[in-house]
């Protein structure tokens, strides 16, 4: 099994553009709490890819002859936090009316 390259991850550059409010920007109670939730979830999903990182490389040193299977599990883990956390920012940038300069 091969290395997965950054490949995946070229959305880097792009969150840390500059951003640009296209209006000022007012939110209601229920807008916050929502962004709040989907913070909440967003930091859930990612602390479990994680775990679930630390719990196949432990099992790789326990159980070797299972690397192959749970690399594959360990290799795919970090891009589906990227994007979980890409998902959120999108949705914060848009709530926010924040455009990319």
């Amino acid at each position: 099994m091969s290395l997965v390259s950054r490949v995946g991850f070229r959305d880097d550059l792009k969150m840390a553009s500059n951003f640009k409010p296209s209006a000022p920007v007012t939110l209601s109670e229920e807008q916050i709490v929502e962004l709040l939730t989907k913070l909440s979830d967003m930091r859930h999903d990612v602390t479990g890819r994680l775990a679930n990182i630390t719990a196949a490389a432990e099992l790789i040193r326990v159980r070797p002859e299972s690397a192959p299977e749970r690399l594959k599990i360990l290799l795919d883990q970090p891009h589906q936090a990227a994007d979980c956390i890409t998902k959120f920012s999108r949705e914060l940038e848009s709530a926010f009316g924040l455009v990319r300069k």
